[in-house]
């Protein structure tokens, strides 16, 4: 297999390092959407975001094990409520923004896409999809088989899927929902996806990943998708291979040597 490539387009991975959603994670709140080309909206829960782990986001962080990788930390809430809990985690954003948010709660992350060389690529315990993450870059399948790629043989996939049962792929643009004469000029439209349950499921299976847990949560729907212990041989960039050797002082080599957290 080659080597993960930063090929996603440009305009998404700029849409989120600046403008609306820069500005709303320094304000700590939206308004904030996803705006399809039809003018369909899809409210971003800032607040949420900015704010500490609620219930439904320690019912899967409870579920972790070993070293934690959460993708699209955003703001870093669920970083720093690991990183509290004495548990070794890792967020990685696009965003300066949400970056500096993560390391003043004292969480650590990188900015990074997931689509990059990244520390411990097939040793992460857990790796985390939610807050709709499951829609990065737009393609479901590609993103499934790069974290197939970054965890460990045996690891968990923790991914928050729409509560509706749907499979959608489409162009959206971020949007602070003021009008078009008051507001900052719209960036270019970017691919996303939505995904219901039964859908990530069918793309989970030809990548490996088998369901082992599946609950709701304060309206909130999450899968737990573990990773087949049969070790895939992946060729890795001297980038990747020096990125990996940043974990190996950080995060243990058995990454399901840590306990998961106890408590909700």
């Amino acid at each position: 297999m080659s080597p993960p490539q930063p090929d996603v387009p440009p305009r998404a991975t700029g849409s989120w390092s600046a403008g609306a959603y820069a500005t709303a994670l320094r304000n700590g709140h939206g308004p904030l959407f996803l705006r399809r080309t039809d003018g369909w909206l899809l409210p971003l829960d800032v607040e949420r975001w900015c704010a500490g782990a609620d219930a439904a986001d320690l019912s899967a962080l409870r579920r972790c094990e070993g070293p934690v990788l959460d993708i699209g930390c955003g703001p870093g809430r669920l970083v720093a409520a690991l990183a509290a809990r004495g548990h070794r985690a890792l967020g990685i954003d696009v965003s300066d923004v949400a970056v500096d948010r993560t390391l003043r709660l004292g969480g650590t992350a990188l900015r990074r896409s997931v689509f990059e060389p990244l520390p411990g690529e097939g040793r992460w315990g857990t790796v985390l999809l939610v807050d709709g993450n499951i829609g990065i870059g737009g393609d479901p399948s590609r993103l499934l088989r790069r974290t197939t790629d970054l965890l460990a043989p045996g690891g968990l996939l923790i991914v928050e899927t729409a509560p509706q049962d749907i499979d959608e792929r489409v162009q959206v643009q971020l949007d602070d929902g003021r009008a078009p004469t008051t507001g900052p000029a719209p960036a270019d439209p970017f691919p996303w996806a939505r995904l219901g349950t039964s859908a990530l499921l069918g793309y989970a299976c030809p990548h490996g990943l088998d369901s082992v847990d599946q609950w709701d949560s304060d309206g909130r729907a999450f899968v737990a998708l573990r990773r087949s212990r049969a070790v895939r041989t992946t060729s890795h960039t001297p980038d990747t291979r020096n990125s990996a050797a940043v974990i190996s002082s950080q995060f243990p080599r058995n990454t399901s040597g840590d306990s998961p957290l106890a408590g909700s």
